[in-house]
């Protein structure tokens, strides 16, 4: 596989908790998450933050992804308001029929 999709043993395990409309994922001790909103079927993805830290190995990317499939698998279409997710959406066009 290509260095921007890291084999399944190299991706962090992504949590989505629907309560709070958060994916999260912790590496070496530090939180990275995407937030989202959700109404009338559109899922719009509002903000992603990667601390520096853990900066520059692709979670941001992988949080974007994993919100992406879930709404593919929940029939959901997205807004992508933050602009990290709509530049991502954009280098991935296998993601663009999504968008609302």
């Amino acid at each position: 596989m290509s260095p921007q999709n890291p084999t399944p043993s190299h991706a962090p395990e992504i949590h989505h908790d629907g309560d709070v409309r958060r994916f999260a994922t912790t590496v070496d001790g530090a939180k990275a998450y995407l937030d989202y909103r959700q109404a009338d079927g559109v899922m719009s993805i509002t903000h992603t933050w990667v601390p520096a830290e853990i900066g520059g190995r692709g979670i941001a990317g992988q949080l974007v992804r994993a919100a992406l499939e879930h709404a593919r698998a929940s029939g959901l279409k997205v807004e992508p308001a933050c602009s990290y997710a709509a530049g991502w959406i954009q280098r991935h066009p296998e993601y663009a029929d999504l968008v609302a």
